[in-house]
């Protein structure tokens, strides 16, 4: 058995749920009163205690879907406003332990950029996470695009997470198999669908047009686009589509995570079509545990130089760590 080699690790896909957004999550976001939904509200002794007996070093915070995603316009900005407030003091509280990522006011994208902008500039947050659609509209519209702009003046990524289909797309792909297989509509296979379409939908949008260096952040290896990234660019060279090179933006603006997916295969097709400068790693606790991600880094077949990187190098470099 390899060991992990001589670095501290940071961990960047770690969720908690905020006690007074949770109250606005209904039907199946609303949690379950299981031993996940516990490990969310620690954001103390139970949590600390799971970081040490993995090694992990440092957390970065981020809200569980849907966070604030779908907040109505009379109280979003308020209330996003309260919940980055409560995660700035915990990290406070335990700077060596936890940084943060950002919820913002979609609803409202105006007040979402300028979110952004308090939280990193007088909280020190490295950057923000949406998740899924905004109200039912997925977030390359341009009337999203003040988020980006201010992200790319920051310096900061936006971390592209998964929520629940869309009901519509639920129904259609997914009802004859979901009471039997309720997880094929979220990590096994909807998640993955939402996040990589709203991922494509944003190069194809123009923003790395407008925001040539705007960062994303992508999960689970960046949710099958790693793989497929080819296959996207060549289509997308044919006769008849307006000219862009998909590659190019997707591999240079976009990072991605080994959140909930440690695979030796899927790692080494994301080093040869990204680079491993593009790669972080994240567990995606508490919905996987912290032991097989870490045990998994110190076995796979990469140099050790490789795997600092991937531990803490990159997140060092990307969020100014």
């Amino acid at each position: 058995m390899m060991k992990k080699p001589n670095c501290p690790i940071i961990a960047i896909e770690e969720h908690y749920w905020d006690p007074e957004l949770a109250k606005h999550f209904t039907g199946p976001e609303a949690g379950r009163g299981n031993e996940t939904d516990e490990r969310l509200y620690d954001l103390g002794s139970l949590r600390l205690k799971e970081m040490d007996e993995a090694g992990i070093d440092i957390q970065v915070l981020s809200h569980g879907a849907p966070s604030t995603q779908k907040l109505g316009a009379d109280i979003a900005a308020d209330l996003t406003r309260q919940v980055n407030d409560r995660l700035a003091k915990v990290c406070a509280a335990n700077p060596k332990r936890f940084a943060a990522f950002a919820a913002l006011p979609t609803v409202d994208p105006k007040a979402a950029a300028d979110e952004l902008e308090r939280t990193v500039t007088k909280l020190g947050f490295k950057g923000a996470m949406l998740h899924g659609m905004s109200n039912g509209e997925f977030l390359d519209l341009k009337k999203f695009w003040p988020i980006y702009e201010r992200a790319e003046k920051l310096d900061v990524p936006i971390y592209f997470h998964p929520s629940l289909p869309h009901p519509k797309v639920t129904e259609i792909y997914y009802q004859d198999y979901a009471k039997d297989f309720p997880l094929v509509v979220r990590p096994a296979w909807g998640y993955t669908v939402e996040t990589a379409t709203q991922a494509i939908r944003l190069v194809l949008s123009g923003v790395f047009d407008a925001h040539p260096n705007l960062k994303i952040i992508l999960g689970h290896f960046g949710e099958t686009l790693p793989f497929l990234v080819w296959r996207i660019d060549t289509s997308l060279k044919r006769p008849g589509q307006k000219a862009m090179s998909f590659r190019d933006i997707f591999c240079k603006n976009f990072y991605v995570t080994t959140s909930g997916f440690f695979s030796d295969p899927a790692l080494i097709c994301c080093m040869l079509e990204m680079g491993v400068d593009h790669i972080l790693f994240s567990v995606d606790w508490p919905f996987v545990m912290n032991p097989p991600a870490v045990k998994w880094m110190e076995s796979v077949s990469i140099s050790d130089s490789d795997k600092v990187k991937i531990l803490s190098g990159n997140a060092k470099r990307l969020l100014k760590m």
